[in-house]
């Protein structure tokens, strides 16, 4: 397919990147890698009440975390008055002013619109009133200015959520009335609640930023997205994103509204997680792990490898590995009560750290054995041991296998960590 196509993204800046702005840009992209064509980025400005750079902001993290990096732009509308202005006098004939404000003569004709996704549909304009073009206050209505800079910019596929669709018949409009042919249009469909309500900011699983916040990784989101209202035919979602590229075209949208559903996107993510690499999934928690103040250090890597099948949200990795790289920790007061404070449990915390200190092989395998030899000597169960050791070396009650991550921990710190525990609550 030609490497022509231009297709653009075109959001407000209103400080929040909804799931069906982030969908409408990921179609965008997509369509952009399937024909070889150009992604551009605009932001709709025109608004003066919400152009701030914190708001923009938000639409550059939301884009970048989810990979979709724009060819060209970001173009501003708040810079762009001297386009509109010259446009507008090409509309000399067909517009005037009313109340200060200027609105677009109509020819009240019917205009036929054939859309990708929703077939050919024709729209009677001859009850319509005139649309508004500029407000008496100077600033601009969207419809004009989103027309002349999808001309200005060679906009060749106009594709955005199906909400748009009754305003294609005004920009159709627009475009014959500025001699400029009108590009392809693709409505997609919409993302509905569970319930059949439209999806708003208000509703959970709407704002991206909470995906970032709650470390999602970006690619099993990205993958859900794309499951929104397009599919591969073949009942797979897991779908690396590459392939969805070579897969996608307009023609293969669905017509009928998507489903939101945040229990598919939750597990597409413990898939994600469970099947990406060591090293992916370091870098994902990294800035969960220093935010919270962890000072990692050559453990890192494989303390993250033992609690990896146990995390559900990358901001949960800090309290699953905080423990592994300070000294203060606190002790779990329930679980203390029920292990560390049963008669004979810290005589025998004290023999475990007696043999773990003459053991050669600091392996799981080996601290396992060691411990049910032990236990054997005892005449107890292994769980006398298993359960205050944990406590003792982390404060916690559960974790990853204990010998795994007594393992990592390492022999100076278990038996150092196993014996302060003896001594303070002997105190």
């Amino acid at each position: 397919m030609s490497s022509s196509v231009r297709v653009r993204f075109a959001p407000s800046p209103t400080g929040f990147l909804h799931v069906g702005g982030a969908r409408t840009a990921l179609f965008n992209w997509l369509y952009a890698r399937h024909t070889g064509g150009t992604f551009v980025l605009r932001v709709e400005d025109t608004d003066r009440s919400r152009n701030t750079e914190e708001a923009v902001a938000v639409i550059y993290e939301g884009l970048r975390w989810l990979g979709l990096e724009w060819d060209e732009g970001p173009y501003f509308q708040s810079g762009r008055e001297a386009i509109y202005l010259r446009h507008l006098e090409k509309l000399a004939d067909n517009v005037y002013e009313d109340a200060g404000a200027l609105r677009f003569r109509s020819p009240r004709k019917p205009v036929e619109v054939r859309d990708e996704v929703c077939g050919t549909i024709v729209f009677d304009r001859s009850m319509e009133p005139d649309m508004t073009i500029r407000r008496p206050d100077g600033s601009w209505i969207f419809h004009f200015v989103n027309v002349v800079d999808d001309i200005e910019m060679g906009i060749t596929h106009v594709i955005r959520g199906e909400d748009h669709l009754s305003n294609t018949p005004k920009h159709i409009e627009l475009y014959n009335a500025l001699g400029a042919p009108p590009p392809r249009f693709a409505h997609i469909p919409l993302i509905l609640n569970k319930d059949g309500t439209k999806m708003s900011k208000r509703d959970q699983g709407a704002s991206i930023a909470e995906y970032i916040k709650l470390g999602y990784a970006p690619e099993a989101v990205r993958n859900y997205l794309c499951l929104l209202g397009w599919s591969p035919k073949d009942n797979r979602e897991k779908l690396d994103i590459e392939e969805v590229i070579s897969l996608f075209d307009l023609a293969k949208v669905n017509r009928r509204n998507a489903a939101f559903d945040l229990d598919k996107c939750y597990w597409l993510n413990g898939q994600y997680l469970a099947q990406m690499s060591l090293e992916r999934f370091r870098d994902l928690s990294m800035p969960f792990i220093e935010a919270a103040g962890i000072a990692a250090d050559e453990t890192l890597l494989p303390a993250l490898a033992i609690v990896k099948e146990k995390i559900k949200h990358l901001n949960d990795v800090p309290r699953w590995i905080d423990y592994f790289f300070t000294e203060d920790y606190a002790y779990d007061e329930e679980g203390a009560a029920k292990t560390l404070r049963k008669p004979g449990a810290l005589e025998k915390l004290e023999r475990l750290a007696a043999r773990y200190e003459a053991l050669h092989d600091w392996s799981a395998a080996a601290l396992e054995s060691e411990l049910k030899a032990l236990a054997g000597e005892l005449g107890c169960k292994t769980g006398e041991l298993i359960h205050p050791a944990r406590l003792a070396v982390s404060g916690r009650p559960v974790g990853p296998s204990l010998y795994h991550m007594l393992e990592v921990m390492g022999k100076e710190k278990v038996v150092r960590r196993l014996r302060k525990t003896v001594a303070r609550f002997q105190a």
